[in-house]
C-alpha cells in the first residue's frame, strides 16, 4: 500500500513538473510574440515619422530624417534577405558574421543622427552633414551589396537546378515516347513488278528493277545444220564403200 501511495504521489510531482515547464515555455513564446509585435510597431511609426519630417522639414533636419530612413530600410531589408537565406545555403553564415559587424556601425550612425534631429544649432549639423552624407552612403552600400549578392546567388542556384530538371523531364519524355523514334525511321521500299514490254515494241522479256538490260540471258549460236555425230567403229563391221564418181 505505501508503494502505491509513493508511485502516485510521484506521478503527481511529475506532471506538476511537466506542467509547470510548459506553462514557461508557453509564456515566453507569447513574451517573445509581444515583443516582435511591439518592435515592429515601434519601427513602423518611426519610419512614418521620418518619412513625414523628411518632407514637412526643409533644411538640414530633413535631409537627417532622410538619411535615417535610408540607412534604416536598407539595413533591415539585408537583414531579412540573408536570414532567410541562411537556413538553405550555409554559405551565407560569413555574410552573415560580415553583416553583424556592418550593423553595430549601422547603428551607432542611426544614434549620432537621432541626436542631431534634435540639435538646435542649425550652422554647426549643416557643416556637418557632408561627412554624415558619406558614412550613410558607406554603411547603405555596403549592406545593399550583401544583400543583391545572396539574392544573385540564390537566383542563380534555382536557374541550375530548373536546367538540371528540365534536361531531365526531356529525358522521362523522350523514353515515354519511345514508340516515335521507330516510327520516323523510313521503311524498307518493297520491290517493284516488272514492266511489261510495248505493244508495238519488239518480242522482250520483262525488265526487273536493277538487272541490265532485259533481263534475259543471252543464248548462245546454233548452226544452222546440225553435223553428223561420228559412229563408234567396230571390227566385225564392214568398211564402207566410196560412192562412184561414174
Amino acid at each position: 500500500m505505501e508503494a502505491v501511495i509513493t508511485v502516485v504521489a510521484l506521478l503527481f510531482v511529475l506532471f506538476l513538473v511537466l506542467g509547470a515547464y510548459a506553462t514557461v515555455k508557453v509564456i515566453g513564446a507569447a513574451k517573445r510574440g509581444v515583443d516582435r509585435t511591439i518592435d515592429q510597431a515601434r519601427r513602423t511609426v518611426e519610419d512614418h515619422t521620418l518619412r513625414a519630417k523628411s518632407f514637412a522639414q526643409p533644411g538640414p533636419a530633413g535631409e537627417i530624417a532622410q538619411l535615417r530612413l535610408k540607412l534604416r530600410t536598407s539595413m533591415r531589408a539585408t537583414q531579412e534577405a540573408l536570414h532567410a537565406g541562411v537556413g538553405e545555403d550555409e554559405s551565407l553564415k560569413e555574410s552573415l558574421a560580415l553583416f553583424q559587424r556592418l550593423s553595430d556601425h549601422g547603428r551607432d550612425l542611426d544614434n549620432e543622427l537621432k541626436r542631431l534631429e534634435s540639435d538646435p544649432d542649425r550652422a554647426a549639423l549643416a557643416a556637418r552633414l557632408p561627412s554624415l552624407r558619406e558614412r550613410t552612403e558607406r554603411v547603405t552600400g555596403s549592406a545593399d551589396a550583401l544583400r543583391w549578392a545572396a539574392r544573385d546567388r540564390a537566383r542563380r542556384f534555382a536557374e541550375d537546378d530548373l536546367d538540371s530538371l528540365s534536361a531531365q523531364i526531356d529525358v522521362e519524355a523522350g523514353a515515354l515516347r519511345h514508340w516515335t523514334t521507330s516510327d520516323t525511321t523510313a521503311p524498307a521500299q518493297p520491290a517493284s513488278w516488272p514492266e511489261a514490254p510495248a505493244a508495238d515494241g519488239p518480242t522482250a522479256g520483262q525488265t526487273w528493277p536493277g538487272t541490265a538490260g532485259d533481263g534475259t540471258a543471252p543464248e548462245p549460236a546454233r548452226p544452222a545444220i546440225t553435223p553428223p555425230v561420228p559412229r563408234a567403229a567396230y571390227p566385225w563391221q564392214k568398211k564402207p564403200r566410196p560412192e562412184s564418181t561414174t
